[in-house]
């Protein structure tokens, strides 16, 4: 009966207490001011550190290590990354919410402030995980769809077969491992990932047996080359094995980042053309590129400034849109900047249209003016006892 009582005062009494002990611990901890004050330190170590290293690696693998990382290492001993910062902050400051000492009339213009705080570090977070950015090219007289980001890289089959629409298959970077067998329910054949290369370069193929090797492979080898730390100049590669055709279809194949001949795959039934290619984003609109025009620096051939006189057609609907380098075109959360252009010899002219969507845009705008009423707040409750002083 001892047992059994003592156990009944464990269950109803003892261990209750010692999970909320333990509770209040853990919110104690997690809302310490020390822990956003070291967060804030290691964010300013993360910026200068990924600032240096821009000179050796290049900014965009020093943002991609750095800033948009959980976690880096440094030989073999691992250091947090941007992301974990930026979450033990954003824990931090909710934690403090919870600190029934903050809940009063005087400390209204704190309590916005904090809000302020989680508003702008929430918008950073969907920032960093739902964004994008890339590019859209347009000739003149043409239109497009498409937005091909700047980094990711994609390989794509496709069946061109159907006289009236082409059957697109996308496979994404991370399933590039070398051993990697990709399969899909549109393909009649397999692909075994060989080789990816970051950056690479053809050559010529000089004595030495290609038997088994199809398309340019046949006649060139992908040599792998050193990353650029400009990012946007690297040209990536794979190499890859198709079986499943038992035919003369089956080989190894090689694509690089755009390569002027298309490589091209038939089976029995069906034709494909592979590509090896920047991820698409199919936009629900469409735009036209109706003028480009530029103005150079007098005596120069260097561009003062330049436009797109443009068509945007939504439901087959089009309406004219100009955009100039500081007056960007807003859509449906994308917005496209005039980023450059590109100039043919026979004097055809292409714009490049910038392309950017930010889940988190309007977030630094609301939480700044939040912060600033709280601010306010702060002060107006803190003048009479300021006054009191100053009395006193």
């Amino acid at each position: 009966m001892e047992s059994l009582s003592y156990r009944q005062y464990l269950k109803n009494f003892a261990l209750p207490l010692e999970i909320r002990y333990m509770k209040r611990q853990l919110i104690k901890l997690l809302s310490s001011p020390k822990l956003f004050v070291y967060s804030l330190v290691w964010l300013m170590v993360l910026v200068t550190v990924g600032t240096v290293s821009q000179k050796d690696i290049g900014l965009y693998a020093s943002q991609q290590k750095y800033f948009s990382s959980y976690f880096f290492t440094f030989g073999f001993v691992p250091f947090p990354g941007g992301r974990i910062v930026l979450a033990l902050m954003l824990i931090n400051l909710i934690s403090m919410m919870f600190k029934q000492n903050l809940w009063k009339m005087k400390k209204l213009g704190v309590i916005v402030v904090h809000l302020g705080g989680i508003m702008l570090l929430v918008g950073a977070g969907l920032t960093a995980m739902f964004s994008s950015e890339g590019s859209m090219v347009i000739e003149e007289g043409s239109k497009s769809n498409t937005v091909d980001d700047y980094h990711i890289t994609e390989l794509a089959i496709i069946n061109v077969s159907n006289p009236n629409y082409d059957q697109y298959t996308i496979f994404g970077k991370p399933l590039f491992s070398s051993g990697n067998n990709l399969m899909h329910e549109n393909l009649e054949f397999d692909i075994t990932i060989l080789d990816y290369m970051d950056n690479a370069t053809l050559e010529t193929a000089e004595g030495t047996s290609k038997v088994g090797f199809k398309g340019m492979l046949s006649n060139f080898n992908l040599v792998e080359l050193d990353r650029d730390k400009d990012d946007m100049k690297n040209k990536p590669a794979i190499i890859f094995q198709v079986s499943g055709t038992f035919s003369d279809t089956d080989g190894i194949y090689g694509l690089i980042f755009g390569q002027s001949v298309p490589a091209t795959l038939t089976t029995n039934s069906n034709q494909y053309v592979m590509a090896l290619q920047k991820k698409k984003t199919y936009l629900p609109f469409a735009i036209e590129l109706e003028d480009f025009k530029k103005v150079m620096h007098p005596g120069t051939e260097v561009a003062k400034s330049y436009s797109s006189k443009i068509n945007l057609i939504e439901n087959n609907i089009p309406r004219p849109v100009l955009i100039e380098m500081n007056k960007p075109l807003r859509h449906q959360g994308y917005t496209f900047y005039q980023a450059s252009f590109i100039e043919s010899p026979n004097g055809e002219e292409t714009t490049v249209l910038a392309a950017v969507n930010n889940y988190g845009r309007l977030f630094p705008y609301i939480s700044s003016i939040v912060m600033s009423i709280g601010l306010l707040l702060h002060m107006l409750v803190s003048m009479p006892n300021l006054f009191k002083k100053k009395k006193s």
